[in-house]
């Protein structure tokens, strides 16, 4: 299967995913996790299934590896970790921290090599129609300026992952506090990704709206496009 044919597959729907990959597992480990019912190890195992078999079924129908989705996985993965083999719960906090603050200092250290990466995330080919951009920008003679906006939207993309490992910490070790194997851990996890969504995902997307605003609106002034001209249609 060729990368063509992998992104002209339709998007998933987002409810299913979320209903997959955050209410479903959450359930599972705050009312499956006792003893009279599937015991803490085997809940989590469930769990963490269902997020993992979601993102091997999207590698497999894309044939494409997504970084972030990869990420996600690790992320999956070094969860069951601590959990089977009972690890103290602060490398969980550590854990929850680690993976956006590496994607943000890999956003970060993109500015200042010269490639950002929000030409990958949001200024790309597959969002944007970038061709059309850079010519109204080589004849408006503003590919400069519109290259130091690049790195400034960057660096606020790299702002939005920094945040997101702050709050994932200060939620984590606020809310898992029972020992790793236990029914309250499988508990308390549970609540945690519950709400990691509402108090740390929404206002993360707020930040990226802003970044994916102020770069439209940076299109508009220095390229002299309105945001359907600039978007790839």
């Amino acid at each position: 299967m060729t990368d063509t044919a992998a992104v002209s597959k339709p998007a998933a729907n987002p409810l299913i995913e979320l209903l997959i990959t955050l209410i479903v597992p959450s359930l599972i480990l705050m009312k499956l996790s006792g003893p009279e019912d599937m015991g803490a190890v085997n809940a989590l195992l469930l769990a963490l299934a269902f997020p993992l078999a979601w993102g091997v079924r999207d590698f497999l129908a894309r044939r494409k590896l997504n970084l972030f989705a990869a990420l996600g996985l690790v992320s999956i993965l070094l969860t069951g970790g601590i959990g089977l083999l009972q690890l103290d719960t602060q490398w969980l906090a550590i854990k929850e921290a680690a993976v956006p603050g590496l994607i943000g200092l890999a956003v970060v250290v993109s500015a200042y090599i010269g490639k950002p990466l929000v030409r990958v995330l949001l200024f790309s080919p597959a969002l944007m129609n970038v061709e059309r951009i850079q010519q109204s920008l080589d004849q408006r003679g503003t590919g400069d300026v519109f290259e130091a906006r690049l790195k400034t939207a960057t660096w606020m993309l790299g702002g939005s992952f920094f945040f997101s490992a702050v709050m994932n910490y200060i939620l984590a070790t606020w809310i898992v506090v029972s020992p790793a194997g236990t029914a309250a851990f499988n508990e308390e996890l549970g609540r945690l990704t519950l709400l990691s969504y509402p108090m740390i995902a929404l206002p993360s997307m707020l930040i990226m709206a802003a970044v994916l605003y102020y770069l439209t609106r940076s299109i508009r002034e220095l390229a002299g496009l309105k945001l359907a001209e600039a978007l790839k249609h």
